[in-house]
């Protein structure tokens, strides 16, 4: 009897953890979209530059999640832009514009917001099992 009591909390400890991962993923696509469109404070500056997860497995309870360790800067190159006028433009009148695609992080944020969603139906699952089986006992 205690081992689908201690298999029930190492899937929901599991789930959790992936919640955990996928909650933090939204958090920093959310703010490369927010920071899609902006600009170097400074004429000739870099702009901001789009930020990546990265996740690695950890041991858990009873199993093994996953945790972000970091968040690393995407180097891929910054779009330029021809804009004179702008205070953030360089000698030549190019504007580094951020190297954050719109769309991508849309995708990758529908990704993560499924993942989200996948791992609430586990600890659910896992909850409805362990009531089942306690209704069961009660008989």
């Amino acid at each position: 009897m205690p081992e689908i009591r201690s298999q029930s909390a190492a899937a929901m400890a599991v789930a959790a953890s992936a919640l955990k991962a996928q909650q933090g993923r939204m958090r920093i696509i959310a703010e490369n979209i927010a920071n899609a469109n902006s600009t170097a404070r400074t004429a000739g500056g870099d702009p901001y530059r789009r930020q990546v997860p990265v996740f690695r497995p950890t041991k858990i309870e009873g199993g093994e999640g996953v945790s972000m360790i970091r968040v690393e800067g995407d180097e891929s190159a910054f779009k330029t832009e021809y804009d004179p006028g702008n205070p953030a433009a360089d000698a030549k009148g190019y504007v580094k514009l951020p190297n954050v695609d719109t769309l991508v992080e849309a995708l990758d944020m529908k990704e993560a917001q499924r993942a989200y969603e996948a791992n609430l139906n586990v600890i659910e699952t896992a909850r409805s099992m362990q009531s089942r089986t306690l209704d069961i006992l009660k008989k």
